[in-house]
């Protein structure tokens, strides 16, 4: 089995203000274990600005981005060392790997990513995995490893994402404030709205917290992966959950897993803008179809050929997304008009499809 595993600030830290050792060496003797089992593992690491802070003594910064770009800049060799350091007697070889959102956003990297970490994972080499603060911008940063482990999850179709916190899963309601809250056990089908006010009240050590857990298992399950939250104390927690315990919250997937192009659909992070369809449209999508233009009733936005945008229903809920194989102007001209039409209206034609259906994933 692919596993994808997350270790948050608060699991590498174990609370503290620093990266903790015996807690790193624990966490990474249990993905040995799971590699001996056949296993094979992929981590996303939080704990590169801890780290920094540390080699720097713990200075006063502001919260900017470019201070934490400087701090991360200076901890990721640190947070890499200590990964080293627990592996080496474990017989365990690890490789560093940075992405930023734009690497997924480009078919060609997207790509590339993937075969490295494949290959990676191929070796019985552990990827760790982080987001490239050091170059990242606002504009092309996944801001969170929660989600940056499921685009990972995404990117080497793994069948278990494991996001490791300092909480047992999703609770009701705040456990610290609210005596009648409970773990929620398991999650299947479409995410309940009081699942999501549940998670963004809840409190966690580090920048995601767990409403953006929920936003990874909702991102994983639909490229079909199952996702579970888990306290990262709990002894043995990762062999546990690769058996089939049942710790934490569970997250069923949507889909089996789908093939490299529509998971990269899935895990684009531009997107274009939307365009919205008429009810006969969403039928025939749903059936396998293509979109044409004759059901296309809004555009919105600004957006390229070959750029990826949200469909809209009539009650303009997202029910699906592809790449569009016109722009946003060209779709202008073209909302309500027959395939037919298309190269008089425009006097070229890119075909009759405005997004085909291998470049579809409904949600």
């Amino acid at each position: 089995m692919r596993i994808v595993v997350k270790f948050g600030t608060s699991t590498v830290t174990g609370g503290a203000a620093k990266i903790s050792v015996s807690r790193l060496a624990d966490l990474m003797g249990q993905v040995g274990s799971l590699l001996g089992a056949g296993h094979q593992v992929a981590i996303v690491s939080s704990g590169a600005i801890a780290a920094g802070r540390e080699v720097l003594d713990f200075p006063s910064f502001p919260k900017h981005i470019p201070k934490k770009q400087m701090l991360a800049a200076v901890g990721q060799p640190k947070l890499m060392a200590l990964y080293q350091e627990v592996c080496a007697p474990l017989g365990l070889v690890t490789a560093q790997v940075l992405l930023t959102r734009s690497d997924l956003d480009d078919r060609s990297r997207y790509l590339n990513a993937r075969n490295t970490l494949v290959g990676l994972l191929e070796q019985g080499i552990v990827p760790v995995v982080n987001e490239n603060d050091t170059v990242a911008t606002k504009e092309i940063k996944v801001g969170d490893n929660d989600n940056l482990s499921a685009l990972v999850a995404c990117l080497v179709n793994a069948e278990l994402l494991i996001l490791l916190t300092d909480q047992d899963g999703i609770y009701t309601a705040d456990p610290s404030k609210d005596p009648e809250a409970r773990l929620v056990p398991e999650v299947s089908g479409e995410f309940p709205d009081w699942l999501w006010k549940a998670a963004a009240g809840a409190g966690e050590l580090g920048t995601g917290g767990m409403y953006t857990k929920v936003e990874a298992a909702q991102l994983a399950t639909r490229s079909g992966c199952a996702v579970t939250i888990a306290n990262g104390c709990v002894t043995n927690v990762m062999a546990d959950i690769a058996k089939g315990s049942k710790l934490g919250t569970w997250f069923q997937p949507f889909v089996s897993t789908l093939e490299s192009r529509k998971t990269y659909i899935l895990a684009s992070g531009r997107v274009g803008g939307a365009i919205s369809v008429d009810r006969g449209a969403e039928r025939a999508m749903r059936k396998g179809g293509s979109l044409l233009s004759a059901g296309i009733t809004r555009v919105e936005g600004d957006f390229d050929r070959g750029e990826t945008i949200k469909v809209l229903d009539e009650k303009h809920k997202e029910f699906a997304r592809g790449i569009a194989n016109y722009t946003s102007r060209d779709l202008g001209r073209l909302c309500g008009r027959q395939s037919d039409e298309i190269e008089a209206i425009l006097g070229y034609h890119y075909g009759d499809e405005i997004v085909h259906h291998d470049d579809l994933i409904l949600l």
